[in-house]
């Protein structure tokens, strides 16, 4: 393992010094993860596409002026949902802009003809649909949370996501990503974290590289989201993604993350982080993903054989058979899991609803063709 100080003198290793440090990483993963790398068999729901922020790397939002900016209704997600258990997805993902009731009347407008005032209770009452009428498991990306919308969403998600994406404050200033998106703030990025770990959520966050944050501060952010992890055991999962130009944007002209960077950041992530956390990163931002499986990675995140990705339209998901013939040239065997992991339903069980818990033992045992549990032991 790497302490802080050690990790922040790895920002320029490269050549025999990088793969060293990537074979560090990968026993770590091995011995912690095995031979596996999973992933999640989902289908995205974008609830709404207006969001009170404007982060200059975003093509997702849309302004409500725009034809394309909308909130989903109920019927709207039902029929996403029946096309992705169809497809034998298990997890459904809500991904949507943030508060965008909070600075727009037309976003205020549409929730109340939804019988809403926040999109956060208007996602709660999706959640519980999904959960109630569709075999699939709701994970929610609803970015920063009070500790009421935790509370609000809790008893009907199984899992819940935000990335941290930075901890620099430096990018909030004028010219940077980050500026006007009262979200995006660090301080209110980890008090989230930390609402999650507190109200005992399994919680899915990440880092965003490339978006001109110094190396210190990707170190900074890692060290962050462990030392909450250490707190509360409530991080699942830290993705670690590549910004990628793409057209439209104000950073249309930024420069991406070299492979190098992707690769050094990664293994540094396994180093500094809690084996226990699982480290992703996703296979359809770059054409050579497969060199992630030498740097730690033990998931490569959901996998939708149904939508796109929504974040990131021009890149395509991997068809699953193909994904898995290339993990298994790789030495590693492709395997499916459930938005919520193992633990948190077998040695954590309190961070999630016991309705919740229900359904994703069954589903686990659907997927694996064995209980469950015998005789309290994980099989």
């Amino acid at each position: 393992m790497l302490t802080a100080e050690q990790a922040r003198q790895l920002g320029h290793v490269r050549g025999s010094d990088l793969r060293d440090l990537m074979r560090q990483a990968a026993a770590i993963k091995q011995q912690y993860w095995g031979d596996t790398i999973s992933y999640s068999r989902k289908v995205f729901v974008p609830l709404t596409n207006m969001c009170r922020d404007t982060c200059t790397y975003c093509t997702f939002v849309k302004h409500p002026s725009s034809p394309d900016a909308h909130i989903m209704t109920l019927d709207q997600v039902m029929a996403t949902a029946r096309k992705g258990e169809e497809a034998g997805c298990k997890e459904l993902l809500f991904s949507l802009g943030e508060k965008p009731e909070l600075r727009y009347e037309a976003a205020r407008t549409a929730l109340s003809k939804l019988g809403h005032t926040t999109m956060t209770s208007y996602l709660a009452e999706a959640c519980a649909m999904i959960l109630r009428e569709t075999t699939l498991l709701p994970h929610v990306n609803a970015g920063t949370l009070t500790d009421d919308e935790i509370d609000q969403l809790r008893p009907y998600a199984a899992s819940m996501g935000m990335m941290l994406e930075t901890t620099s404050k430096r990018l909030m200033k004028a010219g940077q990503p980050h500026y006007g998106c009262p979200d995006k703030s660090p301080v209110q990025r980890l008090r989230t974290l930390e609402r999650a770990g507190q109200k005992r959520v399994p919680f899915t966050t990440g880092l965003l590289i490339g978006i001109g944050e110094t190396w210190e501060e990707r170190i900074d952010a890692l060290e962050a989201i462990n030392a909450s992890h250490r707190r509360y055991g409530h991080i699942q999962e830290v993705i670690i993604q590549n910004f990628l130009r793409k057209p439209g944007i104000g950073m249309a002209n930024h420069p991406e993350p070299a492979l190098d960077d992707m690769l050094r950041t990664l293994a540094v992530a396994r180093l500094i982080l809690s084996p226990d956390i699982s480290l992703q990163a996703p296979p359809n931002l770059s054409e050579r993903h497969t060199e992630y499986l030498q740097a730690g990675i033990n998931d490569w995140g959901g996998i939708s054989p149904v939508t796109i990705d929504f974040i990131n339209p021009q890149h395509r998901w991997p068809v699953i058979e193909e994904l898995a013939s290339s993990t298994r040239a790789c030495g590693q065997r492709l395997e499916e899991r459930l938005t919520v992991y193992p633990s948190y339903m077998q040695d954590k069980t309190e961070f999630i609803d016991p309705a919740v818990l229900a359904k994703s033992q069954g589903l686990w045992s659907q997927m694996n063709g064995r209980d469950w549990q015998l005789d309290g032991v994980l099989l």
